[in-house]
């Protein structure tokens, strides 16, 4: 399956002013010509610094403005018309998972049939305490996510209305003994951040998975974090297609400086 090169803005509420400002930048994400818009799943904004193996926290999390993501996306189902929305990604452990089944295909229905549902394990320590979760360890929630994958799966297939489309599920992480097994059975796109050699192992791991589970992993979009376009060349040759830019406010505004480089890159490789 040949796909086509997209490019995905990660627009976080954390320390926007008011939701106007939020709202603003996801409208203007769309304009510019973003392929879909993402929002994140956290009640508070975490603090975080890429590090070469990921994300770290840093030691102060400061209480900033915020905002709840899934009441956002039904605004947002409302307002764009054309870019896919979604949350990069939501949290298994905050919502029964039939109950988000039943969001999902609400606000897919509301958007015409443009909602990506991201779903993953939850990780932000910070969420889970001060909203009464239980955070519970890496395992439990690696267990939730699990279970969740599979009953959202059964609930949408049994909604009535159904869905506008096939809701494309999309999973994060690369955890090759719990997470790669969920992408290589139920994930229609694989986000995973990983440098170019680690990214190769762990997609032949998906690849094993999928065809263990009788899926074709061409059905399987690739997505990872946009840096340079030197560093997406390399990616897309391995076969990644979807890259995510990170849009956050700052005292000046959203700035889309990172989005619109994307957008070119992406341009130039359609």
């Amino acid at each position: 399956m040949t796909r086509p090169v997209r490019a995905a803005a990660h627009v976080w509420p954390g320390g926007a002013p008011d939701y106007r400002s939020w709202r603003a930048a996801v409208l203007r994400a769309e304009e510019l010509g973003a392929d879909v818009v993402l929002g994140y799943d956290h009640f508070h904004k975490p603090a975080v610094r890429r590090t070469a193996t990921g994300i770290a926290l840093e030691p102060v999390q400061p209480d900033v403005s915020n905002f709840e993501a899934w009441t956002a996306l039904a605004s947002w189902a409302e307002i764009t018309t054309k870019a896919e929305i979604g949350l990069l990604v939501t949290g298994i452990g905050y919502r029964n998972p039939d109950l988000l089944a039943d969001m999902a295909r609400t606000v897919d229905h509301i958007s015409g049939g443009r909602l990506i549902l991201g779903v993953g394990a939850g990780w932000y320590e910070k969420d889970y305490r001060g909203y009464g979760y239980d955070y519970g360890t890496l395992r439990s929630r690696m267990d939730l996510f699990t279970e969740g994958v599979q009953r959202i799966e059964h609930r949408l297939e049994n909604l009535n209305p159904k869905p506008l489309r096939q809701i494309p599920i999309l999973i994060g992480g690369a955890g090759e003994r719990r997470t790669l097994p969920l992408v290589g059975k139920h994930a229609h796109i694989w986000h995973s951040g990983l440098d170019l050699e680690k990214f190769r192992t762990k997609n032949d791991i998906v690849k094993q998975h999928a065809a263990a589970a009788g899926r074709d992993d061409s059905a399987i979009e690739r997505a990872t974090n946009w840096t340079t376009a030197a560093r997406a060349d390399e990616l897309l040759a391995e076969g990644i297609t979807l890259h995510v830019t990170e849009l956050k406010p700052t005292d000046e505004g959203y700035d889309f400086t990172a989005l619109t480089g994307l957008l070119a890159w992406r341009d130039a490789n359609r």
